[in-house]
């Protein structure tokens, strides 16, 4: 699974808006409880990793970053790279000398933060509810539409807090990505200011590409 991808989907776990297909109403309760308190949230900050696993087994690692995320407006980082939208336009800076433009609506026809963040379910995806033993609720999703780049997600709610904070992805290799939040604020003051694109931040040889 590329970057471009996992790095977004990130952000759509926080916000919980996913597009679902009504198939399952213990799920679907569990998910509309999540979307309703979040929803009041004005800002969140957080922590993430993100760990690699091969369809053999094999470690490949994990990394590490940060997001914030205020309606429409979010800012990543992990290492070097970075991806920052202003509401409008969305700037990924690949952490060495190109810088991606692109807009809100162009990005609707992908795996991004603003064609997972719907305001209501619709018929992207089947889930399911696997579990709700222990702290968590494990619901499983699988895409409708095939020519998606994973095969399934498994959401991780945490019952105390009623929000997503840990993800498996399975993508058509079998390889896998576990994704983890920590340090989550869910009322973080974050101006807007933070969310602007300062074409100053970035190396002077940064190519823009729109």
């Amino acid at each position: 699974m590329r970057k471009k991808i996992y790095l977004p989907f990130i952000l759509a776990l926080l916000m919980c808006q996913f597009a679902f297909s009504q198939n399952d109403p213990n799920a679907k309760t569990v998910l509309d409880g999540v979307s309703a308190k979040v929803k009041g949230f004005k800002g969140i900050s957080a922590s993430f990793s993100i760990k690699s696993v091969s369809s053999k087994g094999k470690d490949n690692g994990t990394k590490t970053g940060s997001i914030s995320i205020k309606g429409q407006k979010y800012l990543l980082k992990q290492g070097k790279n970075e991806i920052v939208c202003d509401g409008v336009n969305i700037y990924n800076f690949d952490g060495i000398k190109t810088i991606t433009k692109s807009t809100l609506e162009e990005s609707s026809q992908t795996l991004s933060p603003q064609n997972l963040l719907s305001n209501f379910y619709d018929k992207d995806f089947n889930y399911k509810l696997i579990s709700s033993a222990g702290a968590f609720h494990e619901i499983e999703m699988t895409p409708i539409d095939k020519r998606k780049s994973f095969l399934k997600v498994n959401i991780f709610i945490d019952k105390s807090k009623s929000i997503i904070t840990k993800a498996k992805v399975l993508d058509k290799s079998n390889n896998i990505l576990e994704f983890n939040l920590s340090n989550l604020n869910t009322n973080a003051v974050l101006p807007d200011a933070g969310f602007l694109f300062v074409r100053a931040k970035y190396p002077k040889d940064a190519e823009i590409l729109d």
